[in-house]
């Protein structure tokens, strides 16, 4: 059984001057592992993201579906058997995800074309997402969910042995929508359409490029039209992980708002769908500079250089939530911190996510004395440039939510306002070396 953690910070933060390197991006982790189970020969993972998210894809891989994985002088090797490859002996095949959204789905897409029945269920947390992205499109494909007409995990998935070439349109400008559909194209026969009408992240397109599947994707007025051609070998690769820009965004929020701060992340993917939190703080004013582009495993990847800045202006977005929903909970602390009225618009998929975020920021910064409203999709944070932190508290009981906690954290660090956070393991999930790179950067947490 997993420990339990309670954290507890009671200090400001000092200013800091440091490089560092932070752990690989989660997503593009999992996908890595999936695609290469798919590949036909052993491919090679370096700088492989150790979460709990990653190990739960990793372990049902080897433990479920048969596939060898092994690590070997920190290089994760996979002996890929090719499309559809999965081994399975009984007659329904139990899938544990933990709380992994993006394992859970993609993963879904690839049995969706596996003639077999396979029980997926998650955590608590992942149980009670919404699961319906996932089963309209695949149902499309042939595939059946049971019971019917269920939202939510555990679902058992049956995979058709005659998968069918469809037209899909993907409007919410989801890339994991757009991930799985792939997915299941790989092994489809014909050409799968998707016509994408708000561009999200691209690594699964980037990442089928590289290992040379049969796709092409054609800019339009709007949006994409990408297009898969199923059923061709597809052969193993090397692939190098680079750093999580999600992760990274924390430790920029915490550096932009600790005065006198710099801090320097080498190594960060830079995929232009990925950096969308950084151009956000560019155009408020914030110090950051990306250097050293190049491209590493057919993804752009820099050094991000950030400074510290007591000019911010207040943000405000409405568009392309998609490409940076994950660092919501962290522009909502610096909205509050910085002096002013932010406004954030059509951000309603923030409550589908590990927890509502949109709900939990709010009872954080309201228990620090910040004034914010919430609509059903909408947020107005009214900011100020300092907060009286004595005789203030702030008790975070989210559970399964990683996001929220790293953002309390950051708060509590930035401000001097004592933060009490309950199941703070939760971070494993994603950032599992986040504390110790804080207390690197001067932070004095407390661990019980």
């Amino acid at each position: 059984m997993e420990k339990k953690l309670y954290v507890t910070i009671n200090k400001k933060i000092e200013k800091f001057n440091k490089k560092i390197k932070i752990p690989g991006d989660k997503s593009c982790s999992i996908r890595a592992i999936l695609l290469a189970s798919q590949c036909v020969g052993v491919s090679k993972i370096k700088n492989l993201l150790e979460s709990e998210d990653v190990l739960n894809c990793i372990n049902t891989l080897k433990k479920s579906l048969g596939v060898k994985i092994i690590k070997k002088s920190n290089i994760y090797q996979v002996y890929g058997n090719g499309l559809s490859s999965f081994k399975f002996k009984k007659k329904i095949t139990k899938i544990y995800v933990g709380n992994s959204g993006t394992c859970a789905r993609l993963l879904s897409g690839l049995l969706s074309t596996h003639p077999g029945k396979f029980y997926l269920y998650g955590d608590q947390s992942m149980n009670k997402r919404d699961f319906t992205r996932v089963t309209e499109p695949l149902e499309k494909v042939g595939a059946f969910f049971y019971p019917r007409n269920k939202k939510t995990l555990p679902l058992t998935i049956e995979g058709t042995s005659m998968p069918l070439a469809q037209k899909h349109i993907e409007n919410r400008g989801s890339a994991q929508i757009k991930g799985l559909i792939l997915m299941s194209a790989l092994s489809t026969p014909g050409t799968t359409t998707i016509e994408e009408k708000k561009i999200s992240r691209n690594h699964t397109e980037l990442f089928l490029k590289k290992i040379n599947a049969n796709i092409k994707v054609k800019k339009l007025k709007k949006g994409n039209l990408i297009s898969l051609n199923g059923q061709k070998n597809l052969y193993s690769f090397d692939y190098t992980i680079s750093s999580d820009p999600s992760s990274a965004a924390f430790l920029i929020a915490l550096t932009l708002l600790t005065p006198g701060s710099r801090l320097t992340i080498d190594d960060v993917l830079c995929n232009d769908t990925r950096i969308f939190f950084l151009k956000i703080l560019k155009k408020v004013n914030a110090n950051i500079k990306i250097k050293n582009l190049r491209k590493v495993s057919g993804e752009l990847v820099g050094s991000v250089t950030v400074s510290s800045n007591n000019k911010l202006k207040p943000i405000v977005v409405s568009k392309d939530i998609g490409k940076f929903i994950d660092e919501l909970p962290i522009l909502f602390v610096i909205a509050a911190l910085t002096k002013g009225v932010s406004r954030f618009k059509n951000i309603g998929d923030l409550k589908q996510k590990e927890s509502n975020r949109l709900l939990e920021s709010k009872k954080i910064l309201v228990q620090a004395g910040i004034k914010c409203k919430i609509t059903k999709d909408s947020m107005i944070i009214y900011g100020k440039n300092k907060i009286e932190s004595q005789n203030k508290s702030i008790l975070v009981k989210t559970k399964g939510d990683h996001r929220i906690c790293m953002s309390s954290i950051i708060f509590s660090l930035v401000t001097g306002i004592c933060s009490k956070i309950k199941n703070f393991e939760t971070v494993n999930t994603s950032f599992p070396g986040f504390i110790s790179t804080i207390k690197r950067l001067g932070g004095k947490i407390v661990i019980k």
